[in-house]
């Protein structure tokens, strides 16, 4: 049994990484938690991180309270592993019995029920635990078919949540509609669901047939069932009373997470919410669009997840809770302008003179550090000073750190890869927590930064893939992530990472190589060897 501090509230004892519960008095009212995680935020997409063109008033609140990291990462540059790997305090390439790429909306559920989550630890000390918004950990056991006109189980509620409002998977694949307490919101049962990622039983037209009924043209993985002008990744049938119109998904998470909010203000709570900001489609509210002016549908965007943190952050002051809750405000990868629709989010950008990834080299699904390295903003007034940090977190660490706080016990082999960082938030010159991090890119592409330094070893693949269905290998943005050849950065000297230093450093690739393979990675073709 490993254990974490309990009295971390007494500061003469915050550098103490291991303490038995039973040595210390619990704190006397554990902190709220509320994470707020966006989908494909980039580094440089707030203005609190330098963002001129895109004003972000109301995160940059949670900045203004807490703690804004500057080397903050998420552990992979997709979504379904870096939020395997939030929830689990586990890098998702350790787990091989389910599948943590990119995953479809019919796909089996990535965390084994019984893992030691998050919530599920969290809960276990008396919390309340709730998801709102974006999902993308699979549904159902992979052996029975899923049916959406049921119970659609095992889910969030079987791994931690005790209420979970969600959809399915991401808001450009089916099926498009919202999921409370593991059912389908508004089914009409005269109507039932049908979906497949391989088989056509759309029963409307798809992307490819018609294409003037579209509000955004689409590449050909994105041009299938087409529902409420946007055409879907997979072919969905039925259910048409409860298809979600993408306008009304900002609403939709406000709503829901004020209701948590208000139901559970009188006892501890963990309430997780997964913002579709700014991932594909990319439809803003009638009211915010055009309110970044020259920055486009991708900024307008922005606002809107900007506007909906600040209705989280409202409520939170209204019930009197925001001084004693802990916000961890980040985003499950950096950032990416065309992915699959053709909106216009590039040349906006260009022409505002924004950079989503803020100097940094790379985008979604690769291993750079645009890739990868996130906002990642912590407060919680109480107890955490108000400052910048340059100290190494990553996502994978918050289930530690929760941990310490609230005097929870992680038993050995579970959350291998979270380290306590309480003592990083408590005190800005405290010694470095993580000195090093993994990255995950698809393509059986890996990167390990430690200190300073960052290798990429060379993956020998001859075509892009884990992307989820139906996308091309030979897409620029998927044929991006196969390395040819090992790549070595001095990101003190090159944090654009524009310099390879194998050649002149071989020493240090042999010394990364060899951490990378103590970490569990062993299967990448260019590693060194001892």
């Amino acid at each position: 049994m490993k254990y974490y501090p309990v009295a971390i509230f007494l500061t003469s004892l915050v550098t103490l990484l291991s303490l038995k519960a039973s040595e210390a008095p619990a704190p006397a009212k554990p902190p709220n938690i509320v994470v707020i995680m966006a989908d494909d935020l980039g580094f440089g997409d707030l203005s609190c991180y330098g963002a001129k063109a895109v004003p972000t008033p109301n995160v940059d609140r949670i900045a203004s309270r807490g703690v804004r990291f500057t080397n903050g990462y998420a552990p992979a540059s997709t979504c379904t592993p870096s939020r395997y790997a939030m929830l689990t305090g586990d890098y998702a390439w350790r787990q091989i019995a389910k599948q943590t790429t990119i995953l479809d909306g019919d796909a089996p559920l990535a965390i084994e029920p019984g893992t030691l989550t998050l919530p599920e630890m969290l809960r276990r000390m008396g919390y309340a635990t709730g998801i709102v918004g974006k999902w993308h950990l699979g549904l159902g056991d992979g052996k029975t078919p899923l049916n959406f006109n049921g119970e659609v189980a095992p889910g969030p509620r079987q791994i931690g949540f005790d209420y979970s409002i969600i959809i399915p998977a991401t808001v450009d694949r089916v099926p498009s509609v919202w999921l409370e307490n593991d059912r389908v919101v508004g089914l009409d049962p005269a109507d039932p669901i049908s979906v497949s990622y391989k088989n056509n039983i759309s029963d409307t037209p798809l992307g490819t047939e018609r294409p003037d009924l579209l509000m955004q043209k689409a590449d050909k993985q994105h041009s299938n069932s087409i529902i409420h002008g946007i055409s879907r990744i997979g072919y969905m049938k039925g259910g048409h009373a409860a298809r979600f119109k993408d306008e009304d998904l900002p609403h939709t998470v406000v709503d829901k997470t004020v209701d948590f909010l208000e139901k559970h203000q009188s006892k501890p709570f963990f309430l997780h919410v997964g913002l579709f900001e700014p991932h594909v489609p990319r439809v803003a509210d009638p009211r915010i669009v055009g309110a970044t002016g020259s920055c486009g549908i991708r900024g307008d965007v922005i606002r809107q997840m900007d506007w909906q943190t600040g209705k989280i952050l409202d409520a939170l002051e209204r019930l009197k809770l925001t001084d004693n809750t802990l916000i961890l405000f980040t985003s499950d990868n950096g950032p990416i302008f065309f992915d699959g629709y053709e909106d216009n989010a590039k040349a906006d950008a260009d022409a505002a003179w924004h950079d989503p990834a803020g100097g940094l080299r790379g985008f979604k699904y690769l291993v750079y550090e645009g890739s990868t390295r996130v906002p990642f903003l912590m407060s919680w007034p109480a107890k955490v000073p108000v400052g910048v940090s340059d100290r190494m977190i990553c996502l994978t660490d918050m289930m530690a750190t929760c941990a310490a706080i609230t005097g929870a016990q992680i038993p050995a082999g579970a959350a291998v890869d979270s380290l306590n960082q309480w003592p990083v938030l408590q005190d800005r010159s405290a010694n470095a927590i993580r000195e090093s991090v993994v990255q995950q890119g698809i393509s059986g592409a890996y990167a390990i930064r430690h200190g300073d330094w960052k290798l990429i070893p060379a993956n020998a693949v001859k075509q892009a893939n884990g992307m989820g269905s139906g996308a091309n290998p030979d897409d620029p943005r998927f044929a991006a992530a196969i390395v040819r050849e090992t790549l070595l950065f001095n990101l003190a000297e090159d944090p654009a990472e524009t310099k390879n230093l194998a050649s002149e450093r071989p020493e240090k690739v042999k010394e990364l190589s060899a951490l990378l393979r103590k970490t569990g990675v062993r299967h990448v073709s260019g590693l060194e060897s001892d």
